[in-house]
């Protein structure tokens, strides 16, 4: 060894890490010639004043890396490079360049944040998706949850049902069935830890049946559905809506073969699909062959009459796909969502199945948990109690829409779900408009980026949609007042 390197004791890099660092540099330089013997461990060791134990642990990993070789009698020894080690660069490892990968990564996060929440400090959060948390029952779920680890620790390590926890199959199976009227069992319904992994599930199990085909979807829409048949190789076509939901009429002219509905509330313009509609739909499906999905995203909350049964049950046998999960009656991070297939489509997905060998991606804890929460009656409490306060947010929200803004706004969406749609006759741009809201510290959305291919309302009309469930009941008047402000001179004559 020609020079002996500087060790930094109080470096955040392991004195083993800068003394194997400097051997092998010396080694790509070719300052330790091929063969040449390295100092005993216990010599090097006296010589760097440090114990034997850094200097065994830096020659066994030279000797892992392949830089180093040991014989007996003989020590350590270089081992033969050759002309493309020169290509390697060694990397730095200074305390100085750890805390600028820090510093870098750090920053990057905060941009990525800062594109998630606006850099504007908000007074008032509509946003559409937030739930109120502090409804979320945390003491009865850490209770079973607690139970759950005690009983079932070894085995709640282990691998899982791909398709989901039996159990919690069964509770869910008999859930839809007193709450949404859907008629399953629980051999159709598959678990998931989000709604996009169901969907990739979904379009491998159609194109497992029926190859690629073209999907019609609501326009607007959620656009998370469309986004992952495209990708996929799927046809999209865009489906109008009136007053009643998505326009039937369009579907055998554009020859659809799927077909995605919101029936209950629609998302983001929140109408009802009534019943003669449904039927009918349910007969073309029935006619043409083709398949329904149906997203009853939130289809428990409605405050004004009863929730609107789901359309899957309507008919025995039918040709609908329910998808639905426990991101806004629970909470998003707990991660559980399901589908519940028509028995007709079990074969495929089984077979499906066979050639991925996919995992289930749920939380086994997050199953089981939710499984007795839903056993001992507490799903059923929690939804009743949301619903009493979301109504109660709801009302408050409308009627300060009507006191402070009036008839400059149009209110669609009512009476159901985490949010409102305002319409606006504006010169401005939807963009403007949320622009302005920020500004005043008010956040909401515009539907501008839920219709697809660039389209727009026919009429011109600027949509905004404005959540009311997570926002605290107090502040709903004092926002919608700021917002009526923040607009103030920007509605058109």
């Amino acid at each position: 060894m020609n020079q002996l390197p500087k060790l930094m004791g109080n470096d955040s890099i392991p004195i083993y890490v800068q003394l194997s660092d400097h051997i092998k540099k010396e080694i790509i330089q070719r300052e330790l010639v091929e063969h040449s013997k390295l100092p005993s461990v216990r010599k090097l060791a006296e010589m760097l004043g440090i114990s034997t134990t850094p200097v065994e642990w830096a020659y066994q990993q030279l000797i892992a890396e392949g830089y180093v070789y040991s014989q007996p009698r003989r020590g350590y020894r270089v081992r033969p490079i050759t002309d493309r080690y020169s290509e390697i660069q060694m990397p730095v490892r200074t305390e100085q360049k750890d805390m600028q990968i820090y510093e870098n990564h750090h920053h990057e996060r905060k941009i990525e944040r800062n594109a998630i929440r606006p850099t504007k400090v908000i007074e008032f959060d509509f946003h559409m998706s937030r739930n109120d948390f502090s409804l979320f029952p945390f003491g009865k779920w850490h209770q079973y949850a607690n139970r759950i680890w005690r009983e079932e620790a070894e085995e709640l390590l282990f691998y899982g049902d791909p398709q989901g926890e039996w159990g919690l199959r069964c509770e869910i199976a008999s859930y839809l069935g007193q709450f949404r009227g859907v008629n399953c069992s629980p051999e159709q319904v598959v678990l998931g830890a989000e709604q996009h992994l169901l969907m990739c599930l979904l379009v491998q199990t159609l194109t497992h049946k029926n190859g690629l085909q073209t999907i019609g979807v609501e326009n607007p829409g959620y656009l998370l559905l469309p986004g992952t048949f495209r990708n996929y190789g799927y046809q999209v076509v865009p489906i109008s809506l009136d007053d009643e939901g998505l326009d039937i009429s369009e579907l055998d002219r554009v020859g659809v073969k799927i077909i995605s509905v919101s029936p209950s509330h629609q998302f983001p313009l929140g109408m009802t699909m009534p019943i003669a509609r449904r039927l009918a739909l349910l007969e073309w499906a029935e006619r043409t062959g083709a398949y329904i999905i149906e997203d009853d995203y939130d289809g428990e909350f409605r405050y004004h009459g009863r929730p609107i049964p789901s359309m899957q049950g309507l008919r025995e046998g039918s040709r609908v796909i329910y998808m639905g999960g426990f991101s806004q009656v629970l909470a998003p991070a707990l991660c559980v969502h399901y589908m519940v297939l028509p028995k007709e489509l079990m074969g495929s997905f089984r077979e499906m199945y066979k050639t991925i060998l996919f995992e289930q991606s749920a939380s086994r804890l997050h199953q089981r948990t939710l499984e007795m929460f839903m056993h001992e009656g507490e799903l059923g409490k929690h939804i009743r109690k949301m619903r009493n306060v979301y109504k109660r947010k709801h009302d408050l929200i409308v009627q300060a829409i009507r006191q402070y803004i009036g008839e400059k706004v149009e209110i669609i969406g009512q009476n159901a779900g985490f949010h409102l749609v305002l319409r606006i006759a504006s010169t401005q741009t939807a963009a403007e408009l949320v622009a302005a809201a920020l500004s005043a510290g008010i956040q909401i959305s515009s539907t501008e980026y839920l219709w697809t291919d660039g389209s727009e309302p026919a009429d011109g009309k600027r949509e905004f949609i404005i959540g009311f469930a997570g926002i605290e009941a107090e502040r709903i008047g004092p926002g919608i007042a700021a917002l009526a402000k923040a607009w103030r001179d920007l509605y058109a004559l």
